[in-house]
């Protein structure tokens, strides 16, 4: 009777129990050996690691049931984790940064290339037409290329002052070669050029070719330029967004996403897929770039097309040349009456002594210099047959970046080092607690990072230094929308008249077909101030003076804003620079 109870104790003894329970994740991981084999590999001092679990008592930031990490520890792991968040999310960033830096430096390569083609074929151009007459007066011309470079490369004034100035100098030489047998003198000739600017346009000693030139070459530089000022901006802010520095907050939160497992003596066990995503998106979300990023695109592809369209830098700069040799051929053809009228408004001025009298320029050469100029065929330049392709291959990366701001989280959290893979997200994962599976709502959208599980709302509120860069770019796309419509935010005059003759806000309107002739359609023509001579410059034409009415200048730049884009921005600035 007694052995059958022994022989029963016997059995029970033999057989295997329960698996372990919820508590039984203490006894197996109460060995510190996995987390001083790869603190150790990484170059810890195995003397500051215990070699079973200790008390967490100490931690700030990991579970404080029991760890393998002393308070130094945590503290060098909270740092290296932030590193290793960092590199990912700016190696992740790394192509895009390249891709804007590499089109900057090669629309930027074409458009300076056109301008010195221009500047090229219109010099031996004239040369050859003129001879030593354009020779003598070359600085004319290379001082109107200088001061477009000076405009597109944003340290000049703005190209209108450029543009009159030119056509009052080129005035001020071609009209006494017309009359060698008078003497013009220094307030004669401002007379000369201050009639030539008036606001009624009555003289029009150059015909519509000054008009022309103004608005192929006005809209096409200030497209250009906002281009590259817009790839310039993406680039830089870009770049300054991808090297952010994290949150407090975002610290602590990578921390127990990877650095905690190593102090519970997991090293092995991977971080849960969706505790991964909720701390990447919270983190990114409040310091990247969307929703703004897209409106950048799609500026930036705008302003593209209009560059190689209706705004094409290449049919602009090769203009030049043409539209001065029409000016030129309008005041040969017309000088008998612009004479007149010059005459009539200015008196008459003093003849030259028989001895002084220059010999008259060569009619002829005036008419074989237009006849070379409108006949004359455009050049080819190696970087105007690049632009259409360059505009293709912007088109195809930018399409390629749409989404890169609102995926940078999933791009993050494929790393093995930051998540267990998606084809594993069934098995036991790191939890932030423990080994498990990761329960809590994974919340996506930026506008639901409110409720993110991971994070508290301080933690995902934008810092000063996130919203200023989104207002950058902001700033850079209205400026290149602005642009696409034919309007120099920075430089260009907004005055009342201007607002008044836009009338439902239509603004200008081109044709895209611009180089179609004198029936294209152009934009209502705002006239040039005249000109204001200091005749202290002595004999022969002295320094022209712009009157700057409404305008402020710093550094020789006039400095002009649009009323309602001023204000749309200035409620975005407040919008972003405000408490959030």
């Amino acid at each position: 009777m007694f052995a059958l109870p022994s022989l029963l104790l016997l059995l029970l003894s033999l057989c295997p129990g329960p698996g372990p329970g919820p508590g039984s994740e203490a006894k197996v991981t109460r060995s510190c050996t996995e987390t001083r084999q790869v603190l150790g590999a990484r170059g810890y001092s195995l003397s500051l690691l215990p070699p079973a679990v200790i008390s967490g008592e100490h931690l700030r930031i990991c579970p404080q049931e029991y760890t393998c990490c002393s308070s130094e520890i945590e503290q060098r792991l909270t740092w290296e984790t932030e590193a290793t968040f960092r590199g990912l999310v700016e190696e992740s960033g790394s192509f895009l940064v390249h891709t804007l830096a590499a089109r900057h430096r090669k629309f930027d390569e074409v458009f300076r290339e056109m301008l010195s083609s221009s500047e090229h074929s219109l010099a031996l151009l004239f040369h050859r037409s003129y001879g030593h007459l354009y020779s003598q007066h070359a600085p004319v011309f290379t001082g109107l290329f200088s001061r477009l470079r000076d405009y597109y490369e944003r340290s000049g004034e703005g190209l209108e002052d450029a543009l009159v100035d030119f056509w009052a100098q080129l005035l001020e030489k071609m009209f006494p070669l017309l009359h060698p047998h008078y003497i013009f003198s220094p307030d004669y000739l401002f007379c000369l050029t201050r009639l030539a600017s008036s606001p009624d346009d009555s003289l029009k000693p150059f015909g519509e070719a000054p008009r022309r030139l103004r608005l192929q070459i006005t809209r096409a530089l200030v497209a250009a330029r906002a281009f590259i000022q817009g790839l310039e901006t993406g680039r830089d802010v870009v770049s300054e967004t991808l090297k952010m520095p994290l949150s407090e907050g975002c610290r602590q939160a990578v921390m127990r996403l990877t650095g905690c497992p190593l102090c519970r003596g997991v090293p092995s066990l991977p971080p849960c897929r969706g505790f991964c995503l909720n701390v990447a998106h919270g983190c990114l979300s409040s310091q990247g770039l969307d929703p703004d990023w897209g409106a950048y695109l799609d500026g930036l592809l705008f302003l593209a097309e209009k560059l190689q369209g209706p705004f094409s830098f290449e049919l602009a700069a090769q203009s030049i040349g043409v539209k001065i040799s029409e000016g030129l051929v309008y005041l040969q053809e017309n000088s008998a009456v612009v004479s007149a009228q010059v005459f009539r408004e200015c008196g008459n001025p003093q003849r030259a002594p028989s001895r002084a009298r220059r010999a008259p320029a060569p009619r002829e050469e005036v008419s074989r210099l237009g006849a070379a100029g409108t006949e004359e065929e455009r050049p080819t330049t190696a970087a105007g047959t690049s632009l259409n392709r360059l505009v293709w291959e912007l088109r195809d990366r930018l399409g390629r970046v749409r989404g890169f701001w609102a995926g940078l989280a999933l791009t993050v959290c494929a790393n093995p080092r930051m998540a267990a893979d998606i084809s594993q997200e069934a098995a036991p994962c790191w939890t932030g607690a423990g080994r498990g599976r990761y329960l809590l709502p994974v919340v996506a959208s930026s506008l639901e990072q409110l409720e993110n599980p991971e994070l508290d709302r301080e933690s995902l509120r934008s810092d000063v230094q996130t919203r200023r860069r989104r207002l950058q770019l902001r700033l850079a796309t209205t400026r290149m929308r602005a642009a696409a419509l034919g309007r120099d935010m920075e430089l260009e005059d907004w005055d009342e008249e201007e607002e008044d003759a836009s009338g439902s806000g239509e603004g200008q309107h081109y044709a895209d077909d611009w180089m179609a002739g004198a029936a294209a359609v152009a934009p209502p023509a705002r006239l040039p101030r005249p000109p204001r001579r200091d005749t202290s410059g002595g004999k022969g034409g002295g320094v022209l003076v712009r009157h700057n009415q409404g305008r402020s200048r710093t550094g020789g730049t006039s400095v002009g804003f649009h009323t309602q884009p001023i204000l749309i921005l200035f409620l975005s600035a407040l919008a972003l620079l405000g408490p959030r």
